[in-house]
């Protein structure tokens, strides 16, 4: 990976939505976010800020089921991706689902980690992470942005 990385801090899920809503101004066709963090950490939040941020006006939820959600009312077309499920990187490629990677809107991949191999190199990578030290409240998350990222979404 390379790019910058930065660093937030979000006390709730509407900052979450926020930070994802300005990292999705920076949005061109071909990008692929992807997004770690623990169950509950708030990688669905993010999304539905990504798609705010996008334009997108339908309801936005995890594709946990189904695996992918499309949206496209909004700027460019967003294929939200939900990979808990599947058994790795090659059930993610016999889905045909490697095909959006290359696609001219943006792939949004909870669990992306799961399916690394298969995945370009110039993703961004965006890590959630719960509080839990004595320096972050429970509440609080940290989010981490590495990768192919451009633009400063800290402004």
């Amino acid at each position: 990976m390379t790019g910058p990385e930065q660093s937030f801090v979000s006390h709730s899920a509407e900052a979450t939505e926020a930070i994802a809503a300005k990292l999705a101004e920076g949005a061109r066709p071909g990008m692929v976010v992807c997004l770690t963090g623990d169950l509950g950490a708030g990688k669905t939040a993010f999304a539905k800020g990504f798609a705010r941020g996008l334009g997108v006006t339908e309801m936005v939820t995890s594709p946990t089921f189904t695996l992918l959600h499309e949206y496209r009312s909004g700027r460019l077309p967003l294929y939200h991706f939900d990979v808990y499920r599947l058994c790795g990187a090659r059930d993610f490629e016999d889905n045909g689902f490697d095909e959006y990677l290359y696609a001219n809107g943006v792939c949004l991949i909870e669990w992306a980690q799961l399916i690394r191999e298969c995945l370009p190199g110039n993703a961004l990578w965006v890590d959630i992470r719960r509080g839990a030290s004595c320096f972050i409240e429970e509440s609080t998350r940290s989010i981490v942005i590495r990768g192919a990222a451009d633009e400063n979404i800290g402004d």
